[in-house]
């Protein structure tokens, strides 16, 4: 996401922060394709955050996060760490660090093809535990089905120096 400035009322520009903090919740259009199959660009293009709950964040809770170089990142959590979350995008092979002070909520609901699913919909937390609890297994395959190309791709630049 690379949106800085909301307008909820057609005036003023607000930054999500301040949206979060006036009116307790954020709809926005999600932009890239981390968080792919959930979440598709230009075709499911609404996601709801509340803003971040007075307790941690928890295992599998998709996050609204502000990265240092000031971009929007919506990425789920695959670990919590005694100070900080290791988070990754569903579609995502590696994942990253953040710090608690770094979210800004959590989503509540998304839109699916016309649809609002909650969080707590059973066809979204079947969703999680079949794609991205198993997610260490399929980032295996995916390494090890790319290790072919890898190989031939250091013979072309390394050996014969294309």
């Amino acid at each position: 996401m690379e949106t800085e400035t909301v307008s909820p009322t057609g005036g003023e520009k607000l930054s999500y922060e301040e949206i979060l903090e006036r009116y307790g919740v954020l709809a926005f259009t999600v932009r890239g394709v981390s968080m792919q199959p959930m979440l598709k660009q230009m075709r499911d293009p609404v996601a709801v955050v509340r803003k971040k709950p007075e307790d941690r964040c928890r295992y599998n809770d998709v996050v609204l996060f502000k990265r240092d170089n000031g971009q929007y990142v919506l990425h789920r959590i695959l670990k919590v760490r005694e100070k900080d979350y290791w988070i990754v995008g569903d579609n995502c092979i590696s994942g990253e660090i953040i710090r608690e002070d770094q979210i800004l909520g959590v989503m509540t609901s998304f839109t699916r093809k016309g649809k609002t699913i909650s969080t707590d919909n059973r066809w979204y937390q079947a969703y999680v535990r079949y794609w991205c609890d198993p997610y260490r297994m399929r980032m295996t395959l995916q390494r090890i089905r790319m290790f072919p190309r890898r190989c031939l791709s250091f013979i072309k630049h390394r050996v014969f120096k294309l």
